[in-house]
């Protein structure tokens, strides 16, 4: 029946032979198989196929048949086939030419347009017959279901022994199972205590990077299990990342947790046209098992809960969070604790001025997003900063010993745990040295290939050695670790004067924002319009609640701006005094300007101009000239410049070019007259003149 099908036409076009196992574990372990496909070329042979004829197509072993994408043979196969120079395809099973329906059907389609046979170990099939492509058509529908009906079998045995919490994984570095299959920490102390010191760092600072930097400053390597391959199971020690850092403080197994459906993978459609498996994390709440106190772990739940909120508030390109973030550089002490009273977002900071030296406490976002012509407030940072500082300090006055004991206590906790990391470092160093040696003394020495071998790496377990006890007693040297007596001292002295040493140049910035974020959660920032005054409501850790009242400094143009009191006494001046006079009258009295120096000509000018300050009048009505004093007394003018020059004449000038004022009393005037008429030198002076004035 098999032969009737297979025409001469057939024979005279090429046999392919295609081979496909889904994963390379099958090609590995599961050979029996391989060899069975592999023979299908005998089997041409017997059919009537030359062997110049055959073409076997094993380049797709290890790769899945879910899709055409990664399949470059089955791709030149259908192209082929296309082409008509296929006269027939041998498989095993003809189901395994295509896992998908799709391409299934698109292959057997084209198998009946070009007349290509297909032959499997059941039987031969041509696809351009009805009855053999409804066969063909139901072994694929069977296949498919069959892949249906093992997956799930699959996963839900899996998903049933994970809610037992006994589906072994490989677990992260830290961990391992015991004889019983139970998972505990790891029971090597120098893996156990890097992971250790890990959590304690972050705990300190906050940040992931801030581990990084850690570890790199102490030159500490973190140890990472391979798994698979030749070295399955061996610890490796590198360099500690950032994301190792992530995928260490996100994972729930260091709480002590066992989860499962942590993921979720989605095929979606790729611009080229092919299903691609994306992995999606879930949230928490969606988790298919989490079983906690599962296993000993490195922090508690809640701890890990905390640590998944501090990197949600690290992330600085999402959105803006209400809670304060890590410690950052920059002198500005409450970055990232301020909140806006008006929009509820955190203020950022902008520098300005020369240079970008003058930081400020800025909230644009309504701004920025169009919802407002003008920024919510703008608050210089020293102000705010030098306000909470001296808010702190009046709260942590009672408390300087006990704080400077508790960071003794931590900084010596903190130094013993490196000390002791570096000493397991070079523990290890000493024992792998030590197992070198014992191997090469067990080595029969005329087997010189073996023992020149073994030499070797003893020789290098020696140097490596010498080099972590070198780096040990370098860095420990360089960080002077552990806290002497004479430290402690002069800390605790420090304590007591706790302002000087929150204010001294060498304290850092950073040092100064962690203990703020101790102290205080957050401060909302509320800028009273119309007043120079700011109102910080402060919510401290414990959950009290505090305002405190900020008065905001004057712009430059009004702290140069005079006073109401200076202004009207220039007024006052200038109704009978010329700038000049008003100029050395205020110098002698020791006033000043707005700007803190002595008066000058182009100030009393501008205080007249700007507050409409009228100049002092030319001339009085009760005031006479010169020359209308002469004739009043009867006098020559010059009489009447030595009676002001003598101090006789109350007379008053604007200026150096100006004319005398002279202002005459009746008193002053019965004195003078009295004067002309006993003077016989005016009298002669004043009848020569009426001689003169009559010829």
């Amino acid at each position: 029946m098999m032969t009737s099908k297979i025409l001469e036409h057939h024979r005279q076009k090429s046999a392919y032979i295609y081979l496909r196992q889904s994963t390379m574990g099958q090609v590995r372990h599961h050979q029996e198989s391989t060899e069975r496909q592999y023979a299908l070329k005998d089997r041409a042979l017997a059919l009537g196929w030359d062997p110049q004829q055959i073409c076997i197509l094993d380049r797709d072993l290890g790769v899945s048949g879910t899709q055409m994408a990664g399949r470059d043979d089955f791709k030149s196969l259908v192209a082929d086939v296309l082409l008509g120079k296929v006269g027939a395809v041998f498989a095993l099973e003809a189901s395994r030419l295509a896992r998908s329906c799709a391409d299934w059907h698109r292959l057997l389609e084209l198998c009946s347009f070009t007349n290509t046979l297909i032959i499997d170990e059941d039987g031969c099939y041509n696809p351009s017959d009805f009855n053999d492509q409804l066969l063909l058509g139901i072994k694929g529908t069977m296949s498919q279901a069959e892949l249906h009906l093992i997956r799930a079998r699959l996963q839900g045995g899996k998903a049933n022994k994970a809610k037992r919490g006994e589906l072994r994984h490989p677990l992260p570095v830290g961990f391992c199972y015991d004889e019983e299959g139970f998972t505990i920490t790891e029971p090597d102390e120098e893996v156990y205590g890097a992971v250790r010191l890990l959590f304690d760092t972050f705990r300190e600072l906050g940040t992931a990077y801030g581990v990084v930097h850690r570890f790199a400053s102490l030159n500490l390597k973190f140890p990472k299990r391979q798994y698979g391959g030749i070295w399955n199971g061996r610890l490796i020690w590198g360099q500690l990342t950032h994301n190792r850092v992530l995928d260490i403080l996100k994972n729930p197994c260091y709480a002590g947790a066992y989860v499962y459906g942590r993921y979720h993978y989605k095929k979606m459609l790729s611009p080229e046209g092919d299903f691609e498996s994306k992995v999606k994390k879930l949230p928490m709440d969606s988790w298919e098992v989490n079983i906690r106190d599962h296993h000993p772990g490195y922090i508690t739940w809640e701890e890990f809960l905390s640590n998944q909120g501090k990197l949600k508030d690290n992330q600085t390109n999402g959105e803006e969070m209400l809670l304060a973030g890590p410690a950052r550089e920059g002198l500005a002490l409450l970055q990232g604790l301020l909140l806006c009273s008006n929009c509820g977002r955190k203020l950022s900071i902008r520098y300005k001025g020369n240079n970008g030296i003058y930081p400020t406490y800025d909230c644009n976002w309504l701004r920025r997003e169009g919802l407002s012509s003008t920024s919510c407030l703008s608050v210089r940072c020293d102000l705010l900063d030098n306000a909470i500082s001296k808010r702190l300090l009046e709260v942590l006055k009672p408390n300087h010993i006990e704080i400077a004991l508790k960071a003794l206590q931590e900084l010596e906790m903190r130094d013993n745990v490196v000390i002791r990391q570096w000493q397991m470092k070079v523990e290890r160093a000493e024992y792998e040295t030590q197992l070198a040696q014992r191997r090469y003394e067990q080595v029969d020495p005329s087997n010189r290939l073996v023992a020149s071998n073994l030499e070797r790496r003893w020789n290098d377990s020696l140097v490596k050695l010498e080099e972590v006890k070198k780096q040990y007693a370098e860095q420990h040297i360089k960080k002077a670790l552990v806290v002497t007596q004479e430290q402690k001292e002069k800390l605790v002295a420090l304590a007591k004067d706790f302002p000087r040493l929150w204010n001294l140049p060498s304290t850092k910035a950073k040092d100064k924002k962690n203990m703020l974020r101790l102290l205080i959660k957050d401060i909302t920032v509320e800028k009273l319009s119309g007043l120079k005054k700011v109102i910080l409501h402060i919510r401290w850790q414990g959950g009290a609640m505090e305002d405190l009242s900020i008065d905001i400094p004057l712009n430059i143009y009004d702290r140069q701006r005079y006073s109401k009191e200076m202004v009207e006494i220039v007024r006052e001046i200038a109704q009978d005094k010329t700038d000049k006079e008003i100029i050395d009258l205020l110098n002698q009295e020791g006033r000043k300007s707005a700007s803190g120096k002595p008066f000058t000509l182009s100030m009393i000018k501008w205080i007249r101009h700007h507050y409409n300050i009228p100049s002092p009048q030319l001339k009085r009505p009760e005031e006479l000239t010169v020359k209308q004093a002469a004739e009043k007394f009867g006098v020559s003018t010059h009489v009447v410049y030595y009676w002001i020059e003598r101090g006789m004449l109350n007379a008053r000038k604007l200026n150096a070019g100006s004319p005398h004022w002279i202002t005459i009393t009746d008193e002053k005037e019965k004195t003078l007259r009295e004067w002309v008429r006993n003077s016989s030198r005016i009298q002669k002076r004043s009848t020569s003149l009426n001689r003169m004035s009559t010829n």
